[in-house]
């Protein structure tokens, strides 16, 4: 069986240092906001280049709080994509704020600017692009967007963590940026797990508040926070990983290079667009294909794993559709339809890169 993703064999390579950090972890007893923890959100601060980095949950969490920092709330709207997961617009309805969602590129599958400016108006507080797949928004041009027209910008990096453009890491152009720790991601843990960078301390001072209820001295409470803290194990695994990031990123473009020598050409296939103004990090490398079922059939009678991300845009999702019934946003329906994801992981081998390629031409030419 080829997974999706293989957590195991990233696993075997790190046993004996993970072994020895629960170890550790365990004979220090402190599990919640511990020197891991801390260490952890200064090496990626380092790593990213940002002023501040504030871990919390989830990348659910680092979204919510991030627009939550920044002020944004009931009666604000938030333009954002529709081709994403819907973590990213659920952040925006918790803090009371509307999604407004704005057409995708064809290429890139990334948020439309010439869209995002003319969606903008007078309730717009922010804008909240997804450097989806790990293909990195144009963020100098997003920011100059920006600020002519004075709103806000977060970037959801779950994709994203390591993707720099010219030497700028995404996550560092807006006032806040969001990751995600989730297993399958780039830099994933062993649970959930997320983390906000700033360059700016009163948000990140906020934030460190808001994970903690709402709390700046112990059992004083200033504001109605929220329990959203990264554990201590997560954090270990996390700082083990951070170590190899640019190693595990290279490695998915050496994935994708091969998949790309394999699958170019190949009629009814299109493969992943690579904008040129940033560097793809592959957390997913996604098809477009005309005859969708017939290839995914195969590569599972082939114990090759696959999936569709996303198979219905946010707009038609039942819980937001009756309220954007008269929304169309047709490169992302029709993007939702024809999209496929092959697996892709650093340590996937040669070999099995050529049996999914095999198997993908195979059932074109069926």
């Amino acid at each position: 069986m080829i997974p999706m993703v293989d957590l195991k064999a990233q696993y075997d390579d790190l046993r004996d240092e993970l072994e020895q950090g629960f170890s550790e972890v365990l004979d220090n007893a402190q599990f919640i906001l511990g020197p891991n923890v801390q260490a952890l959100e200064e090496e990626v601060a380092r790593y990213l280049g940002a002023s501040h980095a504030v871990s919390c949950g989830s990348g659910t969490d680092a979204l919510h709080l991030a627009l939550a920092a920044l002020g944004v709330g009931p009666g604000d709207e938030v333009i954002t994509t529709p081709f994403t997961f819907i973590a990213t617009a659920e952040a925006i309805c918790y803090v009371g704020a509307t999604p407004v969602f704005v057409d995708i590129e064809g290429d890139t599958f990334n948020i439309d600017l010439n869209q995002v400016e003319a969606a903008i108006g007078p309730k717009t507080r922010a804008i909240m692009p997804v450097h989806l797949f790990g293909q990195p928004v144009n963020m100098p041009e997003l920011m100059q967007l920006a600020d002519r027209h004075g709103v806000l910008v977060v970037e959801d990096c779950a994709q994203s963590f390591g993707a720099p453009i010219d030497g700028r890491m995404t996550g560092t152009f807006g006032a806040a940026g969001a990751y995600s720790f989730f297993p399958s991601k780039n830099l994933g843990g062993y649970g959930d797990g997320g983390l906000v960078a700033t360059n700016d301390a009163a948000i990140a001072e906020e934030l460190r508040v808001l994970r903690n209820h709402g709390s700046r001295e112990r059992y004083h409470h200033n504001i109605v926070g929220y329990n959203s803290r990264l554990d201590e194990i997560q954090a270990m695994i996390l700082r083990a990983k951070m170590r190899r990031i640019d190693r595990y990123n290279a490695c998915r473009r050496r994935v994708a290079q091969s998949y790309k020598e394999q699958l170019s050409g190949v009629p009814g296939v299109t493969i992943p667009h690579d904008a040129g103004y940033g560097r793809h990090v592959y957390h997913q490398y996604t098809l477009l294909v005309h005859e969708r079922e017939r290839i995914m059939a195969a590569l599972r009678s082939a114990n090759i794993g696959c999936a569709v991300y996303y198979p219905v845009p946010l707009h038609r999702q039942p819980v937001f559709r009756d309220d954007y019934a008269d929304v169309s946003l047709p490169m992302a329906e029709k993007v939702s339809e024809y999209c496929m994801s092959l697996p892709i992981y650093p340590e996937l081998s040669d070999r099995d890169i050529h049996r999914i390629a095999e198997t993908v031409r195979h059932a074109v030419d069926a």
